[in-house]
């Protein structure tokens, strides 16, 4: 045998004494230990404290048991059938939200504690009632404008003239000549009316139309200084909310940003020094929606205009809101026009449709008759080119720019940014009545006021307005608010200082009886 090998007889008895004492200590364990050292004594204690009748809390269910108590698609979906409040929806939506609500239920047993949750099929089908309900509020629907802000862009910005909405639902409602010369049978220019009608109007030579002003500057950009350097004021460096960030949009029309100057302080010496054999632009920008005041200096149009043609470069004037008409409103405002741009030289000028125009959302181009077709000839602007409702609109606005004292009247932005404080002052006791009399018990309040255009324009000019107040007298503030914006229709106000504040200034009388009922329901619902 090897030398330090031990015998199979002896290693078969060692294993013999390894067993027994293995099973010996198996013996002496108890039978049942507590999982937690001292845990039978802590409840015992709290036996004591709390009396005979304490018991520990009852651990969740078992979350494969919980699962199996879903209930099926089966039944829900013959407990669905009978239920009125599911009745108006296709059974195809309502099988989705089920299975949404079903898969919602599922993972919530899964991921965390589930003690005091209900999975019963009434629970499910609730759920599936709420969601289908809350998808009517995300839909597009009308809604009464009582916060005063007239260009107010969560709520669509511009209200269109009855004309618009007219030419609208013809154009809409069957075909329509939009690339064809009805004339002479051949195909014609997409909006050659609508930019017939700009240069009219503002004496342009030359007009286009794109989706948005966004869009009108990244075409600019993209195809007078596509590579080259844009030379612009750094206090001209704007953000107007969403991803919209100068800088940014230039770096995606393919243009470098030279800024100049600083931010309260831009010479047009600052410009000179920058232009240089990369140079392909001189930006000039509209801060619509701000304004730098105080200690602040900077060029006009007309001066980058001149300096632009005196190095043999074109000038881009982004107006941003876009005044049409030169007159007192706008003048007391200081907002710069889209004539006057013009006249200062411009190259080619670029503003909103659905700002101080009072027209649909759009990017309207304005400028040289070679500086014009070098943007129509970009690819880009097929990408960017507006439809056929678009155009109908904007057509009937500015049909009704021929005659500016009929476009104060009738284009509802103007109409409204004119209103006198006196009539809205009359406006809102009117209200103030209606809500008393439907009301009793409530107090509704007459105020003097100030409201705003909105919309990033003329941010430093205040109108003055009248409101109605009310500080309800049951349930919260935010609730009685949600209720008003969860009515038919929705009733969007503001809230200030513990009341809610009706703004008539964005209001048509016709609405008052509308924001009546849904005051009183929100009294009711609270």
């Amino acid at each position: 045998m090897a030398r330090g090998r031990k015998s199979t007889s002896k290693r078969t008895a060692e294993r013999r004494v390894a067993a027994k004492s293995k099973a010996a200590k198996k013996k002496a364990k108890p039978v049942n230990p507590s999982p937690r050292p001292g845990r039978h004594r802590l409840l015992a204690g709290a036996t004591r404290v709390l009396g005979k009748g304490y018991k520990p809390a009852e651990a969740s269910p078992a979350p494969q048991s919980v699962l199996a108590s879903i209930p099926s698609m089966t039944a829900l979906l013959n407990a669905a059938a009978s239920l009125p409040a599911l009745a108006s929806h296709s059974q195809s939506v309502v099988t989705n939200v089920l299975r949404e609500i079903v898969s919602g239920f599922r993972e919530r047993v899964r991921s965390g504690p589930i003690a005091g949750m209900d999975f019963s099929l009434g629970a499910v089908l609730d759920a599936t009632v709420s969601h289908l309900r809350s998808r009517g509020t995300r839909r597009l629907s009308r809604v009464i404008n009582a916060t005063g802000i007239v260009l107010h862009t969560g709520l669509g910005r511009s209200v269109l003239p009855v004309e618009a909405v007219e030419r609208l639902s013809n154009v809409a409602s069957g075909y329509c000549g939009l690339e064809i010369d009805l004339e002479t049978g051949d195909r014609g220019l997409r909006g050659g009316y609508v930019e017939e009608l700009l240069r009219e109007l503002t004496g342009a030579e030359a007009a286009l139309v794109v989706n948005n002003n966004a869009a009108a500057t990244m075409l600019a950009l993209r195809a007078l200084a596509q590579g080259r350097e844009v030379i612009v004021s750094r206090g001209q460096l704007i953000e107007i909310g969403g991803s919209y960030r100068l800088p940014e949009v230039m770096s995606a029309g393919g243009a470098v940003l030279r800024e100049v100057g600083t931010t309260n302080k831009t010479h047009l010496r600052d410009y000179e020094r920058a232009i240089n054999v990369r140079t392909g632009l001189i930006m000039h920008v509209h801060t619509s929606n701000y304004r730098v005041v105080g200690f602040s200096e900077s060029p006009t149009a007309a001066q980058l205009a001149q300096l632009a043609h005196d190095r043999k470069l074109p000038m881009f004037d982004d107006l941003g809101s876009g005044a049409l008409m030169d007159d007192e409103l706008w003048r007391s405002a200081n907002e710069p026009t889209v004539a006057a741009s013009l006249r200062a030289g411009s190259d080619v000028i670029g503003f909103s449709g659905d700002k101080l125009l009072g027209g649909p959302q759009a990017g309207i181009l304005l400028g040289r008759r070679d500086t014009i077709e070098r943007l129509r000839k970009d690819p880009m602007a097929r990408a960017l080119r507006v439809g056929k409702l678009t155009m109908a609109a904007l057509e009937a606005v500015l049909e009704l720019y021929q005659d500016p004292a009929a476009a104060r009247r009738r284009i509802p932005l103007l109409a409204r940014l004119w209103e006198s404080a006196d009539a809205l002052t009359q406006s809102a006791t009117e209200l103030a009545a209606m809500l008393g009399a439907a009301c009793p018990g409530e107090r509704f309040e007459v105020r003097a006021d100030e409201s705003f255009a909105g919309g990033g324009s003329l941010p430093a000019f205040g109108f003055p307005t009248a409101t109605v107040r009310w500080v309800p007298t049951r349930g919260s503030l935010d609730g009685v608010a949600r209720a008003l914006r969860l009515s038919e229709p929705a009733v969007l106000a503001r809230l200030n200082e513990g009341a809610i504040v009706f703004d008539v200034r964005a209001m048509r009388e016709e609405e008052f009886g509308e924001v009546v009922g849904a005051v009183a329901r929100s009294i009711q619902d609270t």
